[in-house]
């Protein structure tokens, strides 16, 4: 049994390593994350070594060890399995449900989160578009770019969301743009880097902030 921090903190390095380059995360990314300070992680990381969940090399940074993986996979498919439930069952808004899910992805029982998957229907993807682990801890790769890395004049869809805090999924919903939302690259913008999309034969200008936290794949 682990407790509710620790395996916040092994769900946030599996996370990291998806998006990192290097085979370490260091302590600093792992502290901005969580909105602690360094020394706590360290704390904690060392806690988690001696539970062999992690491997740590000092001011080199930290992985996940073949258990911690397992673990933490296992935490990430309650979490957005949970999403999914909230929003094709319950009908929450996708801005809503990832504060709910952080609560529920600490429940242990294995069983309850099997017959949730069969209730859904083993879904892929949570609400986001993120993948959702299964049972073994696999979980497909998505062959995406960010919209920031669109060509002109090409057809995308979107199929992820970067970043899922209620105010960015809130503006999404203000321009109607949704997880499989299929558009046109239309123009870029040197000067700021913004992009200009056409989608339901309207124009839309989306901002560089925006785009990069857009994952799309061509349609």
């Amino acid at each position: 049994m682990l407790s509710k921090s620790e395996e916040d903190y092994l769900k946030s390095i599996f996370l990291l390593e998806l998006n990192s380059t290097t085979k370490t995360i260091s302590t600093n990314l792992i502290a901005d994350r969580l909105q602690t300070k360094a020394s706590s992680v360290t704390d904690m990381i060392k806690k988690l070594q001696l539970k062999k969940l992690v491997i740590y090399t000092k001011y080199k940074g930290v992985s996940l060890s073949k258990s911690g993986r397992i673990l933490a996979a296992t935490i990430v498919r309650k979490h957005r399995l949970w999403e999914t439930f909230l929003v094709s069952k319950l009908n929450f808004p996708w801005d809503e449900v990832h504060e709910i899910a952080e609560q529920l992805e600490h429940i242990q029982s294995d069983k309850l989160i099997d017959k949730l998957d069969y209730f859904l229907d083993f879904p892929k993807q949570d609400p986001h578009g993120e993948p959702i682990p299964d049972k073994n801890g696999k979980m497909r790769k998505q062959n995406s770019i960010l919209l920031s890395n669109a060509h002109i004049n090409k057809k995308y869809s979107i199929c992820g969301i970067k970043n899922s805090e209620a105010s960015f999924l809130q503006y999404m919903d203000s321009i109607d743009l949704k997880i499989n939302s299929v558009f046109t690259v239309s123009n870029r913008i040197d000067f700021d880097d913004s992009v200009s999309i056409t989608i339901h034969n309207s124009d839309i200008n989306l901002s560089k902030k925006v785009c990069d936290n857009l994952y799309i794949k061509t349609h």
